[in-house]
């Protein structure tokens, strides 16, 4: 992957890189969607990405106008394209797909938006069946220190929990304040240009200021700005806890229904993220309130306007390397927390080819054998399917707590 990534000096290496072209290398039609400033425009015009296809792209108005009033016309300006932001206009999607059913090539069409296209309401076409989809999260802090890559996670499904020590003390990731990573996020300007904290916050407004004002009125009529700031400022509060919509509603002056619709746009364009409850009947997991968490740990920062951050920032930050690294999986392991009626629970429960992998979070130095209680209640509760548990913690001191529970200082992993 850095032989890809690395092919322009001020580009980051990304670990979806390799991931994208291998879909590019087999299906007619690859969609890459996540929030704006990603760096998906970047990534897709890299040449061992891009290759031969001709770029345009949405932001362009004429090509826009185009994409409106002669979309077959523009989908056959090239034999292959790169067709940036598409969810600015949805009809597009129809002529791609008639195109593709015309002449089914590997590749022939790659395409980016920022908004999760098949939960958008004006999307009639999903290309089912013709289109691979991948997400592009915030910069993992693998990606930021120029490793491309997330995250060591596979490492406890590969391994016995035995070798887990000996693997994680060869990670070459520098041990730096978890507060640091928080404020600083993912999204590339201010995570990696900009280094006073006075310049990220000020990137951060700008960037409020132009989702609102413009990338959420593409999608929906926004009647006031300033109840979804509040809505958004609320949950940034609420990180980590389970989602109310009616309590969150009423605590905004919100109608239930607008706070609703409000949710699933932030949602649908990757701001929000919803983890849901393990039970062992998939069917219960619908219907258990989700926890909810931001895409990114410095803009929940900042709408929060807290003076420091909290151990739901740190639990943030490994949700988020979590998704970057599931989305570069063949096989999606599924992302989840636990808890049961008797107040027993779990922040990150991991499922991945029939195994569980429970993890807890801690911002604290030090940690115990009473804080691997709940992992031990689900380590005896799911049996076989654990090989053995994790708590993550701000310590320096790798060690077992318990039989098969390992205490790792979180820099280790993340």
């Amino acid at each position: 992957m850095p032989g890809i990534a690395r092919q322009r000096a001020d580009f980051l290496p990304r670990f979806l890189a390799n991931p994208l072209v291998e879909a590019c290398a087999s299906s007619p039609v690859v969609v890459l969607t996540g929030a704006r400033q990603t760096g998906k425009s970047t990534l897709v015009q890299l040449p061992a990405v891009r290759g031969n296809r001709l770029y345009l792209t949405l932001d362009d108005l004429d090509v826009l106008e185009q994409a409106g009033h002669a979309p077959d016309d523009l989908v056959r300006r090239a034999p292959a394209l790169v067709l940036d932001e598409v969810q600015r206009s949805p009809e597009l999607l129809l002529a791609i797909k008639r195109a593709v059913d015309e002449r089914r090539t590997p590749g022939r069409f790659l395409l980016t938006g920022s908004a999760n296209l098949l939960l958008m309401r004006r999307v009639a076409e999903s290309l089912a069946g013709r289109a691979t989809y991948l997400t592009l999260w915030p910069l993992t802090r693998r990606e930021q220190l120029g490793f491309g890559e997330s995250g060591r996670w596979e490492v406890f499904f590969d391994l016995p929990p035995a070798a887990w020590p000996d693997v994680l003390r060869a990670s070459a990731a520098p041990d730096e304040p978890w507060e640091d990573w928080v404020r600083r996020g993912g999204y590339p300007t201010p995570a990696y240009h900009h280094g006073r904290g006075r310049d990220r916050e000020r990137w951060f407004d700008g960037f409020l200021r132009t989702y609102i004002e413009r990338d959420l009125t593409d999608l929906a009529a926004i009647e006031y700005a300033a109840d979804l700031r509040r809505l958004m400022r609320a949950c940034a509060l609420r990180l980590g806890n389970l989602l109310n919509q009616a309590d969150l509603a009423r605590d905004v002056g919100l109608a239930p229904s607008t706070a609703q619709r409000y949710l699933h746009l932030l949602e649908t364009t990757y701001q929000l993220v919803r983890l849901p409850a393990y039970a062992v009947s998939r069917t219960k997991r619908l219907v258990k309130s989700p926890r909810v968490f931001w895409t990114d740990t410095g803009l929940a920062f900042h709408l929060s306007g807290l003076d420091a951050p909290t151990g739901a920032h740190l639990e943030n930050l490994i949700v988020t390397d979590l998704l970057a690294w599931r989305e570069a999986q063949v096989r999606w392991p599924e992302i989840l927390y636990w808890r049961t009626a008797k107040g027993a629970e779990v922040d990150i429960v991991i499922e991945w080819d029939g195994r569980l992998l429970p993890i807890e979070v801690k911002a604290a130095s030090r940690v115990g054998h009473r804080d691997a209680r709940h992992l031990r209640t689900f380590m005896d509760e799911y049996g076989a399917a654990v090989r053995g548990a994790l708590l993550l913690y701000t310590g320096d001191e790798m060690f077992w707590l318990s039989e098969r529970v390992l205490a790792v200082p979180w820099w280790r992993v993340v």
